[in-house]
């Protein structure tokens, strides 16, 4: 199966223009293709994770790769998929970002003279100047056509600023730079992205004539990732420091059993007569794909040893209550009101709930215990005698914390 109709096959793409044109290239290597990435924050996390794994598919088959990190596009905000204008970054945080996400990225993707490529539209968008910009690239846009694009058209009710409204001519604007400087000729990206694509393939069209011929692909991928990669603690990074190995493969590993075959066959690279096997699987046998599909992201993401560790570790602690390579939350002095800490408290302390409300209605449930034993009552308070020997916090049947204090 050529490398097209594979990614057809495991449901990554959503729609595209110019379908014929695109397999062609895509099959035969000669794509050289971008996905941006805004740096919103100093780690990629769960969403960007699946881009990332169609550009290493791709690259495989001999395609060029572009990641487009926005140090330009940052610093107005995508308002795609938004109720609220993004929060603004400085220069620096976004400098900073850009940095964190390429030492990310070189996991995935082969880098270097010929392979892949990094570029930052700062470039060529902090230094623009406006009126040129405006008179030969915002005359090309149609202010109807964008108004009835679907990233506008949601914030139109609650009050879309002039900053927002600017970024899909810069979007456009960036792959029109792509395909002059470095021969870029296909854009790809989630669907909720469609109508920002759109706007650099018929820029190029209309700026370059005819024999201008930039394609674009969006995929199922980007926007099922919206949906995905929220646990209780917030997003799911792929930065070990804000996401464990072992919370990583938790969260793979307690995905819905309506959903583990998708993940397998978009995000595994896994064979996909493999993947068909387990179709029929049912019950116990479903969460024996969990298994397989935790070990193979997290292997990806944070390599075999840790995931070897992290596997080890949830099928202990499941089945024998062992802490070893239990993951840990740290108590200081500090956490402690009078030479106290309540047990909503350490839920919320120790990741295992959002908010002390919902560590309170997990106690009343019976979702809480602590070495073994329930804890119902919400009143229930610990001292620090209480954690000089094991203390293993638990939330529902797979989430685990030991809680260790911190001398001095």
């Amino acid at each position: 199966m050529k490398i097209y109709e594979e990614l057809v096959e495991r449901g990554l793409i959503a729609q595209t223009t110019d379908e014929a044109e695109i397999r062609e290239l895509v099959n035969n290597g000669k794509a050289t293709f971008y996905i941006g990435f805004d740096p919103t924050a100093d780690s990629l996390h769960v969403g960007h994770f699946m881009a990332l794994c169609l550009m290493k598919r791709l690259q495989m088959a001999g395609n060029r790769p572009i990641a487009l990190v926005g140090g330009g596009t940052g610093m107005i905000g995508d308002p795609s998929g938004r109720t609220d204008m993004r929060q603004m970054l400085t220069t620096e945080m976004i400098d900073h970002n850009c940095e964190c996400f390429k030492k990310q990225m070189s996991r995935f993707i082969e880098f270097g003279e010929g392979k892949a490529m990094m570029v930052n539209n700062a470039d060529w968008l902090r230094d623009l100047n406006y009126i040129d910009f405006i008179r030969d690239i915002g005359s090309q846009f149609s202010v109807n056509k964008m108004l009835a694009a679907e990233c506008y058209k949601q914030r139109l009710e609650r009050g879309l600023n002039f900053l927002e409204f600017n970024y899909m001519l810069m979007q456009g604007y960036d792959f029109y730079m792509l395909y002059q400087k470095y021969g870029c000729n296909m854009e790809f990206g989630g669907d909720d992205q469609w109508s920002n694509m759109l706007a650099g393939t018929e820029l190029i069209r209309k700026k370059l004539g005819k024999d201008a011929y930039a394609m674009t692909i969006t995929l199922l991928l980007n926007s099922e990732g919206k949906k995905m990669g929220k646990t209780a603690k917030g997003a799911v990074w792929l930065d070990p420091d804000k996401t464990t190995p072992y919370e990583f493969y938790q969260y793979w590993r307690n995905v819905g059993d309506q959903d583990v075959l998708k993940c397998l066959k978009m995000l595994t690279f896994l064979p996909l007569e493999e993947i068909k096997e387990m179709e029929a699987w049912e019950g116990q046998e479903l969460n024996k794909a969990k298994e397989v599909l935790a070990k193979e992201l997290t292997g990806l993401v944070h390599g075999k040893e840790e995931a070897d560790k992290a596997d080890v570790a949830a099928k202990a602690i499941f089945m024998a209550g062992t802490t070893e390579n239990m993951p840990e939350a740290e108590l200081t002095a500090d956490d402690f009101t009078d030479g106290k800490i309540e047990c909503t408290t350490l839920l919320a302390k120790a990741g295992l709930v959002s908010s002390k409300t919902e560590g309170r209605r997990a106690m009343e449930q019976g979702g809480v215990q602590v070495n073994g034993e329930k804890v119902t009552d919400v009143k229930t308070v610990y001292t620090p005698d209480d954690f000089k020997e094991e203390f293993v916090l638990r939330r529902g049947k797979k989430n685990f914390r030991k809680i260790v204090m911190k001398e001095g």
